[in-house]
């Protein structure tokens, strides 16, 4: 390293320290994950090991499994010196938490500062709760639509790249841009790309009626038994949709989303569901969304068709399906995403987390093995113009005139209705019209406020009782409880065995929670179901305490 980066990071190491010193001097603790929401947490920390001490006269109680020698004066020195006195702490999936992890040891070697990963599920559920309870990691690895949710609570801190900028893709940079402030380093972009089976198809379709046309006769020479499926109702058809004329919000002057503009309701969102729901009837298409079932079916030759993401691509590699990889018909445009790091405002480490992000991360190498890892189009440029990946060029074409995933806080209220319009519109069981226009209905309701005075109970639970689409999710009206004469909020609810955990959650949101003793941000309520049958949940708002009743 030189001079100048050494220099950089002895400032930062400082400025950390003399932080750290200001809030009490004390050693950080090395935590294990956070305890909220437990029951979707898989923990694998990676922890640079501490060396032992130097062992005192008298011998160990518990020896260790081969008899140590005594030590030498040189090891102790060394083992002292590796001893970090600092931690950084992230958060990641089970794709990216094994890759961070391998660089403990170098990051510790090169700065002298430890380093933890651990494997978190929902990333962004559990850091709302446990990041203002100062319960949180320094550094999260997400996508940049959670930035409206959590830059408006406060919880990211605004990341200078410096001269590490301009080695970054411009789109992926402007996916982490809210409010005109960058809030996170991006390292993968992504967007779905349209596949077909090039034994069946010589020459993909340009546009979705000339689809029908080659599916159809494939059809009627029984060659397939559906001309084209679906893996989803909102993301996963979003290209489908916007062919039609669709969107999800409208922009303002400048270019900004605009949420009172809710587009689900559209000409063009109606007309995409009349077009699935003919294609559905004719039976050209099936009524099974299921993303594996759909996936099998194009790897097995029974549809030509399909719209898939990179994260698909090992998959179908290894089904062995001649398949071709091309933009979407009638120019349909995907969502794009961007995969990042984003740091924790509340953390106490923001100096040396940025540091690390900036020195140690945003690298050649680093990208490269981050980019290998996932069959994703890096971020940054240099490991992009070296890719000879013919499968991520065409997914670059596919996502040429996509559409950036809007990050802003109302997103959150749309993903539920807007599903649920389409599985309506799919089983047969409403009109296009008035499935959308109903849930549209529904998604200003929220985005106005209706959630305002709404206690509910988000936990584990929700998806097995059937109220909800979702776990912890505390804007599902479904599982929202009842106030009585008495002042008491009451909710009973059907729940098969098992184990569950929950929280209260005030207005739809997690701004305001309560958990075991009707502490603010406390622990999960865990409780237990020995058989199927019925929850009862009562909650004092006086005293914030929740009572659970099982039978």
């Amino acid at each position: 390293m030189n001079n100048k980066k050494w220099y950089i990071l002895a400032v930062l190491f400082l400025m950390g320290a003399l932080f750290l010193s200001a809030c009490g001097g004390a050693e950080p603790e090395v935590e294990e994950a956070v305890d909220e929401p437990a029951t979707t947490t898989e923990t694998e920390a990676e922890v640079v090991e501490e060396p032992m001490e130097e062992p005192t006269e008298e011998p160990m109680e518990e020896p260790t499994e081969e008899p140590m020698e005594e030590p030498t004066e040189e090891p102790t020195e060394e083992a002292a010196a590796e001893t970090p006195e600092v931690f950084i702490t992230i958060w990641a999936d089970d794709t990216r938490a094994p890759i961070l992890a391998a660089l403990a040891d170098d990051f510790q070697a090169t700065y002298g500062v430890g380093l933890v990963v651990e494997q978190v599920a929902d990333i962004r559920d559990q850091f709302v709760i446990a990041a203002p309870a100062g319960e949180g990691p320094d550094i999260i690895v997400g996508a940049h639509d959670w930035l409206g949710q959590l830059v408006a609570s406060g919880l990211l801190a605004p990341i200078d790249l410096g001269d590490k900028a301009d080695a970054f893709t411009d789109v992926s940079l402007t996916g982490f841009t809210y409010d005109g402030q960058l809030y996170g380093m991006p390292y993968a972009t992504e967007n779905l790309a349209f596949f077909y089976n090039t034994d069946l198809v010589e020459t993909p379709p340009t546009t979705w009626e000339e689809m029908v046309e080659m599916g159809t006769a494939l059809q009627d020479s029984g060659d397939v038994t559906f001309g084209f499926g679906l893996t989803g109702t909102t993301y996963d058809a979003f290209p489908l949709q916007t062919a039609f004329g669709g969107y999800v919000f409208g922009r303002d002057a400048e270019g900004n989303y605009d949420p009172t503009d809710v587009g689900i309701d559209s000409e063009g969102m109606i007309a995409s569901g009349q077009w699935i729901a003919d294609q559905i009837e004719a039976g050209f298409m099936s009524d099974n969304t299921d993303w594996d079932t759909t996936h099998a079916l194009f790897e097995t030759g029974e549809i030509p068709f399909l719209m898939a993401g990179p994260w698909a691509l090992d998959r179908i590699r290894e089904s062995g399906v001649p398949y071709g990889i091309t933009t979407f018909p009638d120019e349909g445009q995907p969502f794009a995403g961007v995969q990042g790091f984003m740091v924790n405002a509340l953390s106490e480490n923001v100096l040396l987390a940025q540091a690390f992000l900036t020195e140690f991360v945003a690298t050649d190498e680093v990208m490269t093995n981050l980019y290998l890892s996932n069959n994703r189009p890096s971020a940054f440029q240099s490991v992009l113009d070296a890719t000879d990946d013919a499968d991520l060029a065409a997914f670059g074409e596919a996502g040429a005139n996509a559409i950036l995933m809007p990050a802003i806080p109302e997103m959150g209220s749309v993903w539920a209705s807007w599903g649920d319009a389409f599985t309506l519109i799919i089983q047969g069981e409403q009109a296009p019209e008035d499935a959308l226009a109903n849930a549209a209905s529904q998604i200003r309701d929220l985005i106005g406020g209706a959630a305002a005075g709404m206690v509910n109970v988000p936990g584990s639970w929700q998806a097995a009782s059937g109220v909800c689409e979702g776990d912890w999710d505390p804007a599902c009206a479904g599982s929202a409880l009842t106030q009585g004469d008495d002042g008491l909020y009451t909710g009973s609810f059907s729940l098969p065995a098992g184990d569950y955990e929950v929280k209260v959650a005030h207005d739809g949101a997690w701004t305001e929670n309560y958990g075991v003793d009707g502490a603010a941000d406390g622990d999960n309520y865990q409780f237990t179901m020995a058989a199927d049958g019925t929850v009862t949940f009562t909650y004092d708002p006086e005293t914030h305490l929740l009572e659970i009743v099982t039978e």
